[in-house]
């Protein structure tokens, strides 16, 4: 069954990835995951947006990196597409405010699946909440290039806002521009972890990215 204390610890560094952040190659996507799974990152979320792949080539990146994860015990999501997490029987779907009602996502996935949902303000994710789902991915937290959808920062004061609204329960990874330069003020401000694109995507060296932001979270 679903573990939120699990949950809670494997989302410190959580990577959200797609052929879009590693030049469009299927080899280079999946081998930026296998440096940054080995340097402790522990959620993954296959967020392909904007490729050319098909059904067929989505769910073989979704097998490998899949594979991988299970490989370095993280938690393997998808997001949006749930029926290619149901396919995959991946741990976890993400889906966003304007995707298919939870309460559906709910039906599709199971009792075992977790489900997270982005949010931006404390009304979305009281909602969330009440509608029972497993965490939340908040922001955007700053400026971010990586998702075009992000729609205006609100920065560490907002994820502190929607963290005294719901509490302690619900497990919060920010998303959003987060460097190793901000990463610690988003913990501060009461995420659980942070969520990353293109700090680990673009490093020279992904798991080197990956270890310095563990110590980042681990530090608070």
């Amino acid at each position: 069954m679903r573990d939120r204390d699990l949950l809670r610890k494997k989302m410190g560094v959580y990577l959200v990835i797609g052929t879009q952040d590693c030049g469009f190659s299927l080899d280079r996507t999946v081998e930026i995951v296998r440096e940054a799974l080995s340097g402790g990152v522990g959620t993954l979320q296959l967020r392909d947006k904007g490729s050319k792949l098909n059904a067929k080539e989505r769910f073989e990146l979704g097998r490998q990196l899949q594979a991988l994860c299970r490989k370095h015990d993280t938690l393997f999501f998808v997001n949006d597409d749930v029926e290619l997490a149901v396919r995959l029987q991946a741990d976890g779907v993400h889906v966003g405010q304007d995707d298919m009602q939870l309460r559906e996502v709910r039906e599709m996935v199971g009792p075992k699946m977790y489900i997270g949902v982005s949010t931006g303000t404390a009304d979305e994710a009281l909602l969330a909440q009440k509608d029972r789902v497993d965490c939340i991915g908040v922001g955007a937290m700053f400026a971010t290039s990586s998702k075009a959808d992000a729609g205006e920062p609100i920065g560490p004061e907002g994820l502190a806002a929607i963290r005294a609204a719901v509490g302690r329960e619900l497990p919060i990874v920010g998303i959003g521009g987060i460097t190793l330069d901000n990463a610690k003020a988003v913990i501060e401000a009461g995420a659980d972890g942070v969520a990353i694109i293109s700090a680990i995507s673009r490093a020279v060296s992904p798991k080197e990215a990956a270890e310095a932001l563990q110590r980042i979270v681990r530090s608070v």
